[in-house]
């Protein structure tokens, strides 16, 4: 629960930045999970919850080497939430990792089964290119749990081709993501 200073609507979002995150996991209670998640979003310094995509179930898919094949594990739930923050990418990045590890997140091997996975997708209209932190997200465009549900809180984001070249992955809109904690602060 938030306090004090992390109520949300605690800042003049004048001048702050929308940035876009995926939320995914397949261990455990998932659904509370990323719910706890965008909770916790929202209690970060500076930044708000501003939108909610639905909730999707897709199977494990590794896209790192540039193709697709099967990762190991049980499905996964997905979402994607829109963040309005006066924060730098990379102090928000490091807030999305700190949620991560409270949420159990272990990275034991690449595409390993997780509790919570939480990937800053886009910045503003930033580019960023570190050793820690690369955005718009290096992956975002091979995956359908990521394309699905941002088309649909930013539809001007993604393109009828970057769609298209996702169409052949397989994801279930579940349904609304769960009731907000904050009535009337994410619209879905």
């Amino acid at each position: 629960m938030c306090t004090g200073a992390n109520l949300p609507g605690r800042f003049d979002a004048q001048g702050a930045v929308t940035a876009y995150v995926a939320l995914g996991a397949n261990l455990g209670d998932a659904v509370t999970a990323l719910r706890q998640a965008v909770m916790a979003m929202n209690c970060v310094p500076l930044t708000d919850v501003h939108q909610t995509s639905s909730l999707y179930q897709t199977a494990p898919l590794a896209t790192d080497s540039g193709g697709e094949a099967a990762a190991p594990g049980p499905d996964y739930i997905n979402a994607v939430v829109a963040l309005e923050t006066g924060l730098t990418a990379p102090a928000l990045f490091d807030h999305l990792q700190r949620i991560e590890q409270l949420a159990g997140r272990e990275r034991s091997y690449r595409n390993a089964p997780r509790t919570l996975d939480l990937d800053l997708l886009l910045y503003g209209n930033a580019r960023i290119e570190s050793a820690r932190l690369v955005v718009p997200h290096p992956r975002m465009l091979q995956r359908a749990f990521v394309l699905v549900p941002l088309v649909e809180i930013a539809p001007d984001l993604v393109s009828a081709e970057q769609l298209g070249a996702v169409a052949h992955q397989v994801i279930e809109r579940l349904g609304p993501f769960p009731v907000s904690p904050f009535p009337g602060r994410m619209p879905g």
